[in-house]
């Protein structure tokens, strides 16, 4: 079998296209499962729970230094990073019972995050439905080196 010019770039095409596609419906099959495991708190939630709470912002150092929600304990762990740090930071610190909630963005990644917790012992964790954006857009402040930050209306 000869294949016409080119013909072998157009198949190597379509199968990473396919690829992508399995990749996507993959990643979204394992946000839901995440989400359904780690409860999801809204933004007014963050009000009433107590001042023992590890709020853990899982994005990149250059995400937090633009912003991020101001708590008694708060702490910076990359998702990246998470596994090797959430032994040192969070377990032997606080212990494994400790109430954590994480956040990112725009909430997977604090998803993802806090089910990993989860399956490394910890037993009282919750994720920041919407992530720092829906934190801001029901009116609440950020912090950064700027000072305090709100959305303009």
């Amino acid at each position: 079998m000869t294949m016409k010019k080119n013909e072998h770039k157009q198949l190597q095409k379509l199968a990473d296209e396919r690829a992508d596609i399995y990749l996507s419906e993959q990643f979204k099959a394992l946000i839901d499962e995440a989400e359904q495991e780690v409860p999801q708190i809204k933004p007014k939630d963050l009000y009433v729970l107590d001042d023992k709470m590890i709020l853990v912002d899982v994005r990149e150092p250059e995400e937090y230094s633009s912003g991020y929600i101001n708590a008694h304990n708060n702490l910076t762990i990359p998702r990246g990073k998470l596994e090797f740090m959430a032994i040192n930071k969070l377990a032997k610190v606080y212990g494994q019972d400790a109430h954590i909630v994480t956040y990112c963005l725009k909430g997977p990644r604090g998803s993802l995050a806090g089910y990993q917790l989860k399956k490394m012992g910890f037993t009282n964790v919750k994720n920041l439905k919407g992530g720092i954006l829906n934190w801001l857009e029901k009116g609440n402040t950020i912090h950064s080196y700027l000072g305090e930050l709100t959305l303009a209306k």
